[in-house]
């Protein structure tokens, strides 16, 4: 029996052939780019933190320029006026002690320009010999304890160092107050002085140690002192 018949005989619904490569089959989703795998920060959130950190500093130092321009304002407006008695001292109005307050005021104003100027010698009932003189004047100063240590390093010039020089307490008008010892004529006495954004003000204690004349020159000063 011939097998021609079945060469010629079609074969109903046969598919296209398979087109088969040599790439692999991928399955399951795609591996991802690497690249894109990594998480960025967002540029805005950057952007924020960068904007943070430069307002926490204007704000610091805002908070700072406030904080001066108030002390300024507060100070600049003061006013000395010299009392017949103060602190438990009586002025002393006579004609040597006059020419002593008014050298010590006119050699005070040629140091540092001021608006108004003083001078005094005051007397302790208790020992003439413990006699205070104050010398000084108001100004708008921008930086009182630079102009203060100023003085003292005049002060220095004219009749020696002044030693043991420090801080004390200013007491309730603020600004600054330091005393320290210098020589003169009759020995070793006390300085002291005190600078604000208003007024500047020196005195010298003969007889007395820092400590006491820095105690007396807060009570002068918080009985001579005012502020608008």
């Amino acid at each position: 029996m011939s097998d021609a018949h079945l060469s010629e005989r079609s074969l109903p619904d046969q598919s296209e052939p398979l087109d088969l490569t040599m790439e692999p089959i991928r399955l399951g989703h795609p591996d991802p780019d690497p690249e894109e795998s990594t998480p960025r920060a967002p540029r805005s959130r950057r952007w924020k933190i960068a904007m943070g950190a430069g307002l926490a500093v204007g704000l610091l130092g805002t908070a700072a320029f406030g904080t001066f321009g108030w002390r300024v304002a507060q100070q600049k407006d003061t006013d000395v006026t010299v009392r017949p008695e103060v602190a438990g001292l009586r002025q002393d109005d006579s004609e040597r002690a006059r020419s002593t307050a008014d050298y010590l005021r006119s050699g005070f104003a040629a140091s540092i320009q001021l608006d108004r100027s003083f001078g005094v010698v005051y007397q302790d009932p208790a020992d003439e010999r413990k006699s205070v003189l104050v010398f000084g004047g108001t100004t708008l100063l921008w930086q009182p304890e630079r102009e203060l240590d100023a003085l003292f390093g005049m002060m220095t010039d004219e009749t020696g160092a002044v030693e043991g020089l420090r801080e004390v307490p200013a007491g309730r008008l603020a600004g600054v107050m330091k005393c320290g010892t210098t020589s003169g004529e009759g020995g070793d006495f006390a300085v002291c002085g005190w600078a604000d954004h208003g007024s500047v003000a020196m005195g010298m204690f003969p007889g007395r140690p820092v400590d006491a004349a820095g105690t007396l020159f807060r009570r002068i000063r918080e009985g001579i002192q005012t502020r608008a």
